[in-house]
């Protein structure tokens, strides 16, 4: 059932406009020790890719104009790289772009810095959990 619902949700951004990167999530498994001793194997989500297919959009985005403010939803350290060639961009063109990492802030958050390079926007970790998606992808077992 979340097949269809996702390929219908892809579908209606496609013919919004969006340009949708989808990949699929990979798992491996991990034993996890329960309460009573016993172990118990769960599939646990991987993805795969997603870092890259942001840079190599950011890049091509820049590089051909397709924005001035590029907000990244993210604190990823690996794109600090991206970071530094969209500003290197930005000078060889003599444009202004702006990078901002948005982040959920607030006393649980895991972390309490942006991506290296970019201005940060902390998120309410309020409003950062309304955005999640509540669905639970792992194949049943």
């Amino acid at each position: 059932m979340w097949h269809g619902y996702w390929s219908n949700r892809l579908l209606s951004m496609r013919r919004s406009g969006i340009l949708v990167t989808s990949r699929p999530i990979r798992y491996h498994v991990e034993l996890i020790a329960m309460p009573d001793g016993s172990q118990r194997r769960i599939a646990v989500p991987q993805e795969k890719g997603i870092d890259v297919r942001i840079a190599i959009d950011l890049v091509r985005m820049a590089r051909d104009g397709q924005f001035d403010v590029g907000v990244i939803f993210s604190q990823d350290q690996d794109l600090a790289e991206v970071v530094e060639e969209v500003k290197h961009i930005a000078r060889t063109s003599k444009r202004w772009i702006k990078l901002v990492s948005s982040f959920p802030s607030g006393p649980n958050a895991s972390s309490k810095r942006g991506i290296e390079g970019t201005d940060w926007f902390r998120l309410e970790q309020a409003i950062y959990d309304s955005c999640l998606d509540p669905h639970d992808y792992r194949p049943k077992s």
